[in-house]
Order: C-alpha cells, then structure tokens, then sequence
C-alpha cells in the first residue's frame, strides 16, 4: 500500500489536500491518507466491476426468479457502500502497519534471495492460503450463535447480482478479507504482486456472484465458481469455499452444483417462461 500512498501524495495528496509542511510520512497523515485511498479505490473497484459484470456478463433473465427480491441490484449496493466505509477501519489499520515495515513486503525482485520463483510461488500460495483461512473464517460465520448478526444479511440474497459481492455486514466483510492481508506479516510478497493479487480477489468475489456458471468442464469439480456460490446462498450449508472445492470436500460441504445438474435458477426461470406462454396460450385460445 506504500506504493499507491507515494503515487497518490506525488500527484494529488501533497500539492492539493496537504500542506508542504506536513512531512508524508507523519503517522496520522498516513492514517488519514489510506482511509481516503482505501474507500476510493474500494468503491472504484466494485462499482467498476461490478458494472461491467452487471452489463456485460450477469443474465438478466434471474431477475425473474422468485427468490430475486423487488430492487435488489439497488439495494445490493446500497448495502454495499454503507458497510465499506466500516469495513476500512480495520482494514486501514492493517495497511498501516505495512506501510511502517512491519510486513514481509519487498520492492526488488532482483535483490530478493527468492527472485522471480519466489514471486510466482507466492502468487499459488496466497491463493491457496486464502482459500483454506476464508472457508474456515466462512464456516464459523455460519455458526448459530453468530450468523442471524453478523453473515445472515449477506444471505438476503438467495439470486446474487455481481452486486451483492461486497454486500456484507462490516464485520463480516473484515473477518473474510482478513487473510488476505495476514499473508504478506507471514510469507514474503512482492509489493506490486500483492496490489494485483488484491485486485484480483476483488473480481473474483464479483465473478462468484455473477450467476454466470461457465467453468471448463475439466474444472467443475476444482474451482468454485459462480455455480456452486450459487448454491452456497441457496442452501446455506454448503460449497464456503472461496476459490477451489479442495476444503469443502476436505470438510465435507461440497454440493455438486445444482446449475450444473439442470436443475439452478436458470432452468427455474425457463420453466417459469414456458409455464407463462403456456397459460397465455390458452388464454389466447379460450377467447
């Protein structure tokens, strides 16, 4: 986060907001500057994403389906941009604590002892890191005692838009976030590496709430995409991964998707449609 800080006092945070006086890296200038940079950009990744995902990818044809709620896309991301302010806190606190040194973060590849393996390993690892902390973080979210206040308001949405991606609860929102940000005190992480990574997470999240199920065949039972998120929302206690199916089979949670069985929202919503012209039809006949 260093890095975006120096870009965004170069160019805008020094001769426009702050007073030349007020040396960048002073502690409460830092603070201040990350909540500004971590909400903008925060809202500038989900509005972006999940418009062209909402345009471009999502099939507006689930809107008809019974369980998609009157404006819900609007209400997703009025959810969304109330919780993400909250959900900085916590989060700036984190990117703080990088921005002083107290990460594993580095600059050069060249003059790390791990070069570009280490940059290419640490890409699998914090994918596999994440996956495995976020399903168990996911899972204890749905423990009874904590989920009607904390993770129900994400499950709202039984028929997602990609703008119920970021539609949580603040503190739920944290808490599934948060091992992205554990890895680099943990593992060395290329600094660059980690922003597009981090970039990276946050168009998964919009992918999996797309409803758009096209996945390889050879990789439907590997990846956990928007199929079997799908069904995670459906039926609650199943598929809390977050990339791979790997810990839902490990924890015995995995759900062949119903999407992917003929039987998901997309062939509700065609049978709805046929049942209609059906009715109307004979309707038609009858007069």
């Amino acid at each position: 986060m260093d890095l975006v800080l120096n870009v965004a006092d170069y160019y805008c945070l020094t001769p426009y907001v702050y007073p030349a006086s007020w040396p960048e890296d002073e502690p409460i200038r830092q603070i201040i500057s990350l909540l500004i940079v971590t909400n903008l950009g925060g809202f500038v990744i989900y509005l972006l994403f999940g418009a062209l995902s909402y345009y471009f990818v999502f099939d507006h044809t689930l809107m008809k389906h019974p369980q998609f709620l009157k404006n819900q896309v609007r209400r997703e991301i009025f959810f969304s941009l109330k919780s993400m302010p909250w959900m900085s806190i916590p989060t700036v606190a984190l990117f703080f604590a990088e921005v002083r040194g107290y990460s594993r973060l580095y600059d050069d590849i060249n003059t790390s002892p791990y070069g570009w393996f280490g940059v290419i390993l640490s890409m699998f690892s914090f994918l596999f890191f994440t996956d495995m902390a976020i399903y168990w973080i996911h899972r204890f979210l749905h423990h009874k005692l904590i989920y009607k206040t904390i993770h129900k308001p994400h499950h709202k949405w039984k028929v997602t838009s990609p703008f119920a991606s970021h539609a949580f609860h603040p503190i739920d929102g944290f808490l599934q976030s948060l091992p992205y940000h554990i890895y680099p005190f943990i593992f060395p992480l290329h600094k660059v590496t980690y922003l597009g990574l981090y970039i990276f997470v946050n168009i998964w999240t919009v992918s999996i709430h797309d409803g758009d199920y096209r996945v390889p065949k050879i990789l439907e039972s590997i990846i956990n995409g928007s199929a079997h998120h799908t069904d995670h929302h459906l039926y609650f206690d199943y598929n809390f991964g977050q990339y791979f199916t790997l810990w839902d089979k490990i924890g015995g949670s995995y759900k062949n998707p119903s999407a992917l069985e003929g039987n998901g929202p997309h062939d509700l919503c065609r049978k709805l449609e046929a049942k209609e012209r059906q009715e109307n039809g004979m309707d038609k006949k009858s007069n």
